[in-house]
């Protein structure tokens, strides 16, 4: 009898358009063709290669790609989960330098920036020819971002910012900066604002964090900003207070909740075919009951996680996800794809701890995923709240 894949086995490309499985299919083809190769190497070296690789993931239509206009490719929200899948399937760091850039600082300009801003930055980053990132987290300040101290003070027609953001994917080899700081107008929580800060502006810096044993392929940052001063056409003008950088949370939780999986996709396959070459006791492993029961308990959870992946695209597309399911899903899927990441490195025992595998570079990268963009202990209360009616983060 022939293997099945988990696709196959839950039927998963009857869900799709044939539009969606091209554009995964090319996705796919080109992570396997043109980032596979080199990933480990990235992963070992913690030398991402941000300025080769954009104008390529640019030219295929990745920046911004669930975005309408501007450079923009307009695709579903179901295809651009697709393709997150994909790209983390090579890398969780792949997939968070296109959620930053597409997900993040792109949608916070086409959502709630001036036409200036649109016309100026989302052509350039959509095409790969210009990097952003995104600073809202702080050192003290992580789930609850309404505490941040990065402050904006009027100076005559100018605003002027001092504060750091850490934590930020692109940081450092940024053009362009995102930053939520809290103002000085008698607004309380509404005034906080957005600022589009071109990282070129003096007083801005981006050292970048060293020394990570997850997700190194990819840049991550600090955002100091000492003086910074920008005209009042720099702030966004679409949005007041939280809801703005959390609305863009949620567009990168969205994509996360596909992505993890791809991670977790990747280390199964590689379980599945390690298991069938390697041999014990004269007979290869997989041909074991207690090896067979791991595999079909992970392909089960997998295979959950993507059907619950393309109903919340199906939701989103129709216009009416809400946050709570969103956590739902980021909750569920991150939740379950670094317990299959770990079970998958019991398979290969002591081969599943080198780079010459991507099991243990997934399970390092999960670690971060698993509390980036929200906690699971924030996503827990999120769905605690829906169920409950009760606010329980105080």
């Amino acid at each position: 009898m022939a293997s099945q894949s988990v696709s196959e086995l839950f039927a998963l490309d009857g869900l799709l358009d044939g539009e969606e499985r091209e554009i995964r299919d090319t996705v796919r083809k080109f992570g396997d063709e043109r980032l596979r190769p080199q990933v480990s190497e990235w992963f070992e070296d913690a030398n991402f290669p941000v300025r080769e690789l954009a104008p390529e993931l640019g030219a295929l239509g990745l920046f911004g790609m669930h975005l309408e206009g501007y450079g923009c490719a307009g695709t579903s929200a179901t295809t651009y989960g697709l393709a997150c899948l994909e790209l983390e399937a090579v890398d969780s760091g792949l997939r968070s330098f296109v959620s930053v850039q597409g997900s993040l600082a792109m949608f916070a300009i086409h959502a709630f920036g001036s036409e200036d801003h649109k016309n100026e930055w989302l052509p350039k980053m959509a095409a790969g020819e210009a990097i952003g990132c995104f600073g809202l987290t702080e050192a003290d300040y992580g789930s609850n971002p309404g505490g941040m101290r990065t402050g904006a003070k009027r100076d005559g027609d100018d605003w002027v910012l001092n504060g750091s953001k850490m934590w930020i994917t692109n940081g450092s080899v940024a053009d362009v900066a995102v930053v939520w700081a809290r103002t000085d107008l008698d607004e309380g929580a509404r005034g906080i604002r957005g600022f589009v800060i071109p990282t070129d502006t003096p007083g801005f810096s981006a050292p970048e964090i060293k020394r990570k044993l997850s997700l190194r392929a990819s840049v991550t940052s600090e955002l100091v900003l000492e003086d910074v001063r920008l005209p009042e056409s720099a702030m966004l003008p679409g949005v007041q207070g939280l809801k703005g950088p959390l609305s863009c949370l949620n567009e990168a939780r969205f994509g996360i909740v596909f992505g993890s999986l791809g991670a977790a996709r990747d280390c199964l396959e590689t379980a599945i075919a390690y298991a069938a070459e390697r041999e014990v006791f004269d007979k290869p492993l997989s041909g074991y009951q207690l090896t067979q029961a791991k595999l079909a308990d992970m392909a089960l959870e997998l295979g959950k996680g993507q059907l619950l992946a393309l109903h919340l695209g199906r939701i989103k597309d129709a216009g009416s996800l809400r946050p709570e399911q969103i956590s739902l899903g980021k909750l569920n899927n991150v939740r379950e794809s670094i317990q299959i990441a770990r079970e998958c490195r019991t398979i290969l025992g002591a081969n599943g701890i080198t780079l010459d595998y991507p099991v243990i570079r997934h399970i390092n990268n999960l670690e971060s995923v698993l509390t980036y963009e929200g906690t699971s202990e924030m996503h827990q209360l999120t769905v605690g709240k829906a169920l409950t009616g009760r606010d329980a983060f105080r």
